[in-house]
């Protein structure tokens, strides 16, 4: 069922999801590519800059807890329609604020909005593959991905341009509140919902790893290009556009990869090569070497986070309020790595950023044991088996 008065249409529900997501990565992307920009323009240190991250992390969490209760009474579609308003007004707040204090409001409207739209859109585009019937989350993200490209070539194109100009991009969430979302039956009743939370824990673990790399990458990326391995000043988004690039073209085709070869052999390579990469950006000696690094993070991390909002929606079971509700609390592991990522690889890398991404090398290792959770119940899992 799609929203009232239109007929179900599941592919243009499909492209409605996947503009919603591209909104996000758009937006999203454009302010982490600013954050040098930002740094300067109000003088932030390192701490600084993660204590700001922190209250936007946090802020996102109690965004996601939002939406939760709110999509026990109403469908996801209109939770996603606050979530890109809020999003929308509070841009232009951040991008043209006269006084810090209007900046950190700014940033605070924007947390919370993060956290519905995030929360949200995954609800919806968990409902669009309930529909298909085989993957089809990994395009979703990588819809997220091409925004996030969109974001970072805005940066390097207009690197030059006065930091109010970007407040443009608030006609982008605008425009995506008529797109024909999913909607739900209402027959459910609200009420509290059971969440699984043991089974969720191990494929959350998963989600955790994964915002840890990619906050760490969009957020310290272009720092570290700057400060670190002295990249030009109009290069410093070059941290995030081949991370994207590379990540969306693992995405887009990432549904077929796991349909063909299963989710947990997927997952072990790409961890393996994720550590690889984070070992090439740590000990760069050059900020082309560092790129290069930043490029093959991409590839390796990019199906985490949609194949742990499949798994997560396979335990949640077939209740459209109860995989909401599973999915929004589910969301929660996102916040939690990006505090590993974004917050704790700025606090150790405060005197060098090489330290900081050291952090993140190690622990997404920790995804080669993690991915047999992912597999679905009695698929085979062990070293012989190319299915998951």
């Amino acid at each position: 069922m799609t929203d009232p008065g239109r007929p179900f249409d599941l592919r243009r529900a499909r492209r409605a999801v996947a503009l919603a997501f591209a909104t996000q990565g758009l937006v999203f992307i454009s302010l982490t590519t600013r954050l040098p920009d930002f740094a300067d323009r109000w003088d932030l240190t390192e701490v600084h800059l993660s204590l700001l991250l922190l209250m936007i992390v946090l802020l996102a969490g109690a965004g996601s807890v939002v939406a939760e209760v709110l999509a026990r009474r109403r469908p996801s579609a209109v939770v996603l329609r606050c979530g890109l308003a809020l999003v929308a007004l509070a841009l232009p707040v951040v991008t043209t604020a006269p006084v810090l204090p209007v900046f950190v409001a700014g940033l605070a409207a924007y947390g919370v909005g993060l956290g519905l739209v995030d929360a949200s859109s995954n609800m919806q585009a968990v409902a669009v593959e309930h529909r298909y019937g085989r993957p089809v989350l990994p395009s979703f993200h990588g819809a997220w991905t091409a925004g996030g490209l969109g974001g970072a070539s805005l940066t390097l194109a207009a690197g030059d341009l006065p930091l109010g100009w970007a407040g443009v991009l608030a006609v982008a969430p605008l425009a995506v509140l008529a797109a024909p979302f999913v909607g739900r039956d209402e027959a459910a009743a609200a009420g509290e919902v059971d969440v699984p939370w043991r089974p969720l824990l191990l494929v959350g673990l998963g989600m955790v790893l994964f915002y840890m790399v990619d906050s760490a990458a969009a957020t310290w990326g272009p720092t570290y290009l700057d400060t670190t391995v002295r990249a030009p000043d109009d290069l410093v988004a070059l941290a995030t556009f081949p991370y994207l690039l590379s990540s969306l073209v693992v995405r887009l085709a990432g549904d077929r990869l796991v349909a063909r070869h299963g989710a947990v052999p997927v997952l072990r390579v790409g961890a393996v090569v994720a550590a690889v990469a984070l070992a090439v950006v740590a000990g760069a000696p050059s900020w082309g070497v560092a790129v290069a690094g930043f490029t093959l993070l991409g590839a390796g991390v990019s199906v985490i986070a949609p194949l742990s909002f499949s798994a997560a929606a396979r335990i949640a079971g077939g209740d459209p309020v109860r995989v909401d509700a599973v999915i929004a609390r589910f969301n929660q592991f996102n916040y939690l790595g990006a505090l590993l990522g974004a917050v704790l690889t700025g606090l150790v890398g405060a005197g060098n950023l090489r330290i900081g991404f050291v952090v993140p090398m190690v622990l997404v290792l920790a995804m080669v044991p993690l991915a047999r959770a992912f597999a679905p119940a009695g698929a085979v899992t062990g070293p012989g088996s190319l299915r998951s």
